[in-house]
């Protein structure tokens, strides 16, 4: 896949220089796509792929999907553009962000994260011949919208019964980024897990930051501290929801000597080396199959719209094995998510 050195400000205008901030540095943007001189063909879809704050390079939510656009782009030789989020920005710096994708010609646009709700609402109805999905959100109600969504409570429940089974102090650990309904399922989901193995096993929760301050996704150094709390208080593993700021959870454990549990993607895989082993798993959000199959539908002419949840019945969500950690208690943890598809169990998605 060939990629070009421009960033969206300056590709499409230098009056949203403020707004355009592709994380990671100059390897995150996009490739030229269909342009080829020797008549290839690729369908040189123009795919504008708005990330969260973080951007590529997060190792967790914003890296997932952009290995679904990756993906899509090396089988379907798309013209894809991102841009990310900045720590702090006003809701119209989102929405500009959205317009500009549009205004240049990139249909559809994707939305990584809830956060985009309001945004896409409002560009969408501005734009009803132009096609939007957001990726965590069921209430942006439109024809020209598709919401691509998780069961995160359910991976959440495998890793809580997983840090349950594996815990010598009965005592785990829960942080979230930023406290929304959404983290609060991942929660809901660990918390019941752990409790189907142990209904006596304490369970400390905490979240880094309150809406509208998204920054607890994206500050390891809170992260950090949040974890080191609650291995001091006797916890010996902890699961974060918390995005880039998990990378200070990592670091957290391993000064702790206790363990820890990644959230998207499989954190075992992209984490520092110096704090892999303690990584016991990781709760598996495929926001890249979601992206990849959204741009698979629209690269052959279908615009999906409405609501399409991937749960434990389609893999959706799950956990990893990387690391062999959890290889011995595999068989357990796959009978709870047997009995989660079979209705046996019903996961909570509210604390």
């Amino acid at each position: 896949m060939r990629r070009s050195s421009t960033t969206l400000a300056a590709l499409f205008s230098a009056s949203i220089l403020a707004l355009t901030a592709c994380g990671g540095g100059g390897d995150d943007t996009a490739s030229d796509g269909g342009s080829d001189s020797d008549g290839g063909s690729g369908s040189g879809l123009k795919v504008g792929l708005a990330y969260d704050v973080g951007g590529r390079g997060d190792q967790s939510f914003n890296d997932s999907a952009a290995a679904g656009l990756d993906r899509a782009d090396e089988e379907f030789d798309l013209d894809p553009q991102e841009s990310a989020a900045e720590d702090g920005e006003s809701e119209s710096a989102r929405e500009e962000r959205l317009r500009t994708f549009v205004e240049a010609g990139y249909d559809p646009v994707i939305a990584v994260g809830f956060a985009y709700e309001a945004a896409v609402a409002k560009v969408a109805e501005e734009y009803p011949d132009s096609n939007f999905a957001i990726i965590d959100s069921e209430t942006v109600e439109a024809d020209n919208v598709a919401n691509l969504v998780f069961a995160e409570e359910q991976g959440s429940f495998l890793v809580g019964a997983a840090a349950a089974l594996k815990t010598e102090t009965d005592n785990v650990g829960f942080i979230g980024g930023v406290e929304t309904p959404l983290i609060q399922k991942f929660e809901a989901g660990y918390v019941a897990g752990a409790e189907a193995v142990n209904p006596d096993i304490e369970v400390q929760t905490t979240y880094l930051t309150q809406v509208p301050d998204f920054s607890g996704f994206a500050d390891p150094a809170r992260g950090k501290t949040a974890a080191e709390g609650m291995f001091d208080n006797g916890a010996d593993i902890v699961y974060h929801a918390a995005g880039g700021s998990g990378g200070g959870v990592f670091e957290a454990a391993s000064e702790s000597d206790g363990l820890a549990i990644g959230v998207d993607s499989d954190q075992y895989e992209t984490a520092d080396p110096s704090v892999q082993d303690v990584i016991m798993t990781s709760m598996l959000k495929n926001v890249d199959v979601a992206v990849y199959e959204y741009l698979a539908a629209v690269n052959e002419g279908d615009f999906p719209s409405g609501i399409t949840r991937y749960d434990l019945a389609v893999d959706g969500v799950g956990y990893s094995t990387s690391g062999g950690q959890v290889d011995d208690i595999a068989d357990q943890l796959d009978e709870y998510k047997q009995q989660i598809i079979d209705g046996e169990i019903e996961v909570p998605t509210a604390p």
